[in-house]
């Protein structure tokens, strides 16, 4: 992955930065990867997230999505934005060589940032904004992120992977 020192720690280029223009903003979990045989961590009254999240390498990737994103038009830039703590970034990042997804950009969530995926999706939609990269679709399976994308004026397509209420 390739860092950049102009760029936040937590944002990792694939190959480089790319021109700032539109982008799709893409989850992975539930979106681009069947997290299906990890959800038992997060059932009962405790969640276990570290457990959770320490078996992504395992996921299977979600044709469909993927595919999607070979669709899409070459110039827009592929944003992987996931709540993710960035601990994971290593086996995230061989996960989507080793699925061959589209992305240009990856986001995770940086150590200690434990507010709701909303609030820091938001903020980084924001901050792509700003940086000329316009946000032109989202692409979540959690309702609370797809109202905050719309309440962005941000177009959104709603996957329903099961993980979450609606």
């Amino acid at each position: 992955m390739t860092g950049h020192d102009d760029w936040p720690s937590y944002w990792w280029w694939r190959a480089g930065p790319v021109p700032p223009g539109d982008c799709v903003i893409v989850d992975i979990d539930g979106v681009l990867a069947d997290a299906a045989h990890r959800q038992h961590h997060l059932d009962g009254p405790w969640r276990d997230w570290d457990s959770f999240f320490a078996d992504v390498g395992d996921d299977d990737v979600l044709d469909e999505v993927a595919e999607l994103l070979v669709l899409l038009a070459p110039e827009l830039v592929v944003v992987a934005l996931t709540s993710r703590p960035t601990w994971v970034s290593d086996a995230t990042h061989t996960w989507l060589v080793q699925h061959k997804v589209r992305w240009d950009l990856l986001i995770m969530r940086p150590m200690g940032d434990f507010r709701p995926s909303p609030m820091f999706k938001g903020e980084q939609t924001e901050a792509l904004a700003e940086l000329g990269y316009l946000p032109r679709l989202a692409i979540d399976d959690d309702m609370r992120n797809v109202r905050m994308y719309r309440d962005l004026d941000l177009p959104t397509l709603y996957i329903d992977s099961g993980y979450h209420p609606h």
